[in-house]
């Protein structure tokens, strides 16, 4: 089916779930397969900037587990893990040129693009991560993420999954942006192309983001702005017991537009001593 068709099947298995372990319930199957190999993703960028989210496709996400029963995956006497779940595990691999480390596991329905490498982390259903990127060791890529080409995700970061509702957006990580150890992005968080995250940033839909560029601080919430440098803060918030200190980000600074992604990177991390 065409995209358009396929849409409006899954529309129709929302308003009559009774029919999704059927014949007609064969357009999740092809929903999830198209989210494998790219063909479709969750989330698309547009010409402007913006992204659009196709509330449809998580729907069949979701549809897809209830097309599905739990049963082995692998080998359970087998040397290599084996998973007792209703979704099968990545496969393609080879096909996509993607290096996958033990015990690496992204779930079918995942995209991984060409040259990306996972290490021992784990992607779920429906996020996109595209070419030349590394999901570092015991990182996690949440359902429906949207990573860009040539990010790095170090270890024990995790990105946080979106699957409901479903017209929600999902966190977004664009084109060279550099992720720090044990950062945490959720709650449809959009990090711009080349910002760089410090270890330890906290960021949800509701965490202050705090320029201190200027003389004066500007406060935001849920994007992290192009070429940003940013590293973990605190605020000072009014409470009835008293003042306590609360989490936000810091940007702190700007990569240099002006050089390569890693001379940029180098720089940012050397001139204002982020920690990674």
């Amino acid at each position: 089916m065409d995209d358009d068709a396929l849409a409006r099947a899954i529309e129709e298995l929302v308003a009559a779930p009774s029919l999704v372990a059927g014949p007609t319930g064969e357009a999740i199957d092809e929903v999830i397969a198209a989210l494998d190999t790219g063909r479709l993703r969750v989330s698309s960028p547009n010409p402007d900037d913006t992204w659009t989210t196709h509330a449809w496709i998580k729907q069949a996400i979701l549809l897809y587990f209830r097309r599905r029963e739990v049963a082995w995956i692998g080998d359970p006497a087998g040397a290599m893990p084996a998973y007792y779940d209703k979704l099968p595990v990545k496969r393609n691999y080879e096909a996509l040129g993607v290096r996958c480390v033990p015990p690496g596991v992204a779930r079918f329905g995942s995209y991984l693009g060409r040259n990306v490498i996972l290490m021992p982390g784990y992607v779920n259903i429906g996020a996109y991560v595209d070419e030349g990127s590394m999901i570092d060791t015991w990182a996690t890529v949440g359902s429906c993420a949207q990573i860009g080409k040539r990010v790095h995700l170090s270890g024990g970061v995790g990105i946080g999954g979106v699957l409901e509702p479903a017209q929600a957006s999902p966190v977004i990580v664009e084109d060279d942006a550099f992720v720090g150890s044990r950062c945490i992005v959720v709650e449809g968080v959009h990090v711009e192309r080349e910002a760089v995250l410090g270890a330890g940033v906290v960021l949800t839909g509701s965490t202050p983001i705090v320029d201190v560029r200027g003389s004066t601080p500007v406060t935001t919430k849920g994007r992290i702005p192009s070429r940003s440098v940013v590293i973990p803060g605190t605020i000072p918030k009014q409470f009835p017991a008293g003042e306590y200190a609360v989490p936000c980000a810091l940007i702190i600074g700007e990569r240099n537009a002006g050089t390569d992604r890693k001379t940029s990177l180098n720089d940012a991390l050397r001139d204002f001593g982020v920690s990674v």
